[in-house]
């Protein structure tokens, strides 16, 4: 979500951090705001209001003259402290030109709440009515809307239609009968230990129930809109009626091992065993991506020495977690087993378990097979006279590997043997859903959803919510062993805003990541997923080994194929009989399942770089050193062109991106990227 504010020249987009976003504008801790990635501009979606007093004409401390919105902090020829309050500006200020002075957002802020006309006797500081620059979040009901009631010193938005809820400021609670609780609209009290609300343990904001004599908090959600059951029954983790218990209390879960410290619920009859609020609805029978078979809830674990099949931490067999009836020694977290990137959210009890047809093939009599993805028959062969044809799956050159290929004469569809096994349908950890084998149409290259690189031909898996990951991505196991880290390394689903950089490439990440958390090392899955040798014969007759680089390298190494620098202390591929060191990107490239001849967008056709003289990149003007070269052979006009000079040519994918955003000319090549050169 972007959008514009009136005054600054950038488009801002939405950004969300738990521990609270530094403001332009003021020194409170919001967690949503937005940000601006042109100056590095920062406020909080509280704060935008702002954007709608451009300027103020004769405030009271500032008669005569009229006080204008800067975003860029006080201007060199003024004191940045404001003039009203002392305190230092930030970079969102009012500024009144004539006589140089500043005014802090927050004194402008009390300016208009002196200026409210609406009094209510459930806040201490009078209401506006606002049409805001964007739509703004109700602190009643969460939903956003462009007009409401407006308390600028608090920060307070509430619609018209969520005045009702106000009508009963004192309200009598199940969760806490022992006295009435009073509606506080500034937050939780400063004597408050624990501020957030007591049986959920969310952020309380603005609006609250409080008691004061027991200095207990309910939010808005917990105390109108989703009423706590004080008792459960017929749960699938226990067998008993649950009993919650309303206060602060610190227990481990016995449905997960977890430690918690609030309102959870005992069951009276087993000793109060307790259980947190979101544990007492654990499903009894999942099937999780991690893991080929169905796993079930169990209290205890049982005794053994259990490691988690999706976190690989050790599980405390003394509480529960999920397990697998078919294979005795996996077993799952609670937590890990019910989090949404593993499960797809069906309670399997009860729903008899379907045998998936997931072979690709079936074996013919003749010794032949019938494969899914092809019209005609195949034949198996073991020898090496297709080893420069290209795989149908994997777009790789057969090699000496054992491979199928068409018992047509006149078709040159050809498998490698592992490929042609490769399963229709499969569990993997990048996507709760069951992934799909399929094949990229000639109609549409697709992009995988890990490493984010185009598929232009060849086998794919997908689901049915259209995610696509190649078979290089889609084939990773955890935990993953990689050469360029002692420890093994485990998949990470980044939470929203949250970014990882690559140790190869410098490139920052924000969806999944391969890492170790406990060495602050991540690996992208393009990285991830570079193979470890490659042949390239027209520039080395041996086969060429990735190197991970070492820090204390010197002197200077230089890449055979573009002659730039290359960095010995990052990764490059080398040949350990010449000594060539190559870039990655050089060898490689962007376009990773093609081969020569074939199309991207339909018309843009990929050549092999093989020729002595290279061409130049329309897009960044540096000559193509990658394996391929985009060409369009059609002129400015849209026919075939007899004359070279008005073709273009992409040294990438990525440059052709580019060009189709109109941005051209002295580009930064794709190489310059990474921390390679």
């Amino acid at each position: 979500m972007s959008l514009t504010l009136q005054g600054h020249e950038h488009r801002v987009s939405l950004i969300y951090h738990r521990d609270g976003i530094e403001c332009d504008a003021c020194d409170r801790s919001y967690g949503v705001g937005f940000s601006c990635s042109e100056c590095k501009f920062t406020i909080h979606m509280k704060c935008i209001f702002v954007f709608n007093i451009q300027e103020i004409f004769d405030h009271p401390s500032h008669v005569g003259h009229c006080l204008k919105l800067l975003t860029t902090g006080a201007p060199d020829h003024t004191d940045p402290k404001c003039h009203l309050c002392g305190r230092n500006t930030k970079r969102l200020l009012y500024h009144c030109s004539d006589c140089k002075l500043n005014l802090d957002v927050d004194c402008m802020a009390n300016t208009k709440t002196a200026q409210a006309y609406l009094n209510v006797p459930w806040h201490k500081h009078p209401l506006l009515m606002f049409d805001f620059v964007d739509k703004m979040p109700c602190d009643v009901c969460d939903m956003r809307g462009k007009q409401g009631y407006f308390c600028p010193r608090c920060r307070l938005v509430i619609h018209e239609s969520c005045f009702s809820v106000f009508d009963s400021p004192e309200i009598t609670h199940p969760s806490h009968v022992r006295h009435p609780l009073k509606l506080l609209t500034s937050g939780a009290p400063d004597y408050t230990k624990d501020r957030s609300c007591h049986t959920c343990g969310d952020e309380t904001g603005s609006l609250i129930y409080h008691c004061d004599m027991c200095k207990f908090n309910l939010d808005l959600r917990c105390a109108i809109k989703t009423l706590l059951p004080i008792a459960l029954s017929n749960m699938k983790v226990h067998e008993h009626t649950l009993t919650l218990m309303p206060r602060l209390i610190s227990f481990v879960c016995d449905a997960c091992g977890m430690k918690g410290d609030r309102a959870p619920y005992v069951c009276v009859q087993c000793d109060f065993m307790t259980f947190h609020q979101e544990c007492t609805h654990l499903p009894r029978v999942i099937h999780v991506n991690h893991h080929d078979h169905r796993v079930s809830f169990k209290y205890p674990l049982g005794p053994g020495e259990w490691r988690c099949g999706v976190c690989w931490e050790e599980i405390d067999w003394s509480y529960g977690a999920y397990s697998c009836s078919f294979c005795p020694s996996y077993a799952i977290h609670s937590r890990c087993a019910t989090r949404k990137d593993v499960w797809d959210g069906k309670e399997l009890d009860g729903v008899p378990e379907e045998v998936e047809d997931v072979e690709p093939f079936k074996r013919n009599a003749d010794n032949t097979i019938k494969h899914f993805a092809h019209q005609h028959n195949l034949m198996s062969f073991s020898k090496d006279s297709e080893e420069s044809n290209f795989c149908g799956a994997c777009v790789r050159p057969i090699g000496s590997c054992t491979f199928y290929k068409c018992s047509e004469s006149d078709c040159s569809f050809i498998l490698h043997e592992t490929c042609a096994n490769l399963r229709k349908k499969k569990r993997h950890f990048l996507s709760p859903q069951p992934l799909t084998l399929d094949f990229v149409t000639k109609r549409k290259e697709e992009k995988c959803g890990a490493c984010h690189q185009i598929c232009c031909q060849g086998f794919i898996y997908s689901t049915y919510q259209n995610e696509n990951f190649d078979l290089l991505c889609s084939s990773i196991t955890v935990p993953f062993i990689h050469g360029g880290h002692d420890h093994h390394l485990l998949y990470i689903k980044l939470e929203y805003g949250q970014v990882k950089t690559c140790k190869n490439c410098g490139i920052d990440e924000a969806e999944v990541v391969l890492g170790c958390i406990k060495c602050n090392y991540f690996l992208d899955f393009r990285c991830a997923t570079l193979p470890l040798t490659v042949s390239l014969p027209r520039y080395d007759d041996h086969p060429l080994t990735l190197c991970y680089g070492d820090e204390k390298a010197s002197g200077r190494y230089w890449c055979d194929i573009c002659e730039r620098e290359t960095n010995p202390k990052t990764w490059f591929y080398t040949c350990k009989d010449c000594g060539v060191t190559l870039h990655i990107f050089c060898v490689v490239g962007d376009i990773r399942y093609a081969k020569p001849r074939g199309m991207i967008d339909r018309h843009y056709r990929l050549l092999s770089n093989n020729s002595s003289s290279r061409s130049l990149c329309n897009t960044c003007n540096c000559r193509c050193p990658g394996p391929f070269i985009l060409h369009d052979p059609y002129n400015y006009h849209g026919f075939i062109s007899r004359d070279d000079s008005d073709v273009l040519y992409f040294c990438s994918y990525y440059c052709f991106v580019l060009l189709a955003r109109r941005r051209r000319g002295n580009m930064c090549p794709p190489w310059a990227l990474e921390p390679n050169t």
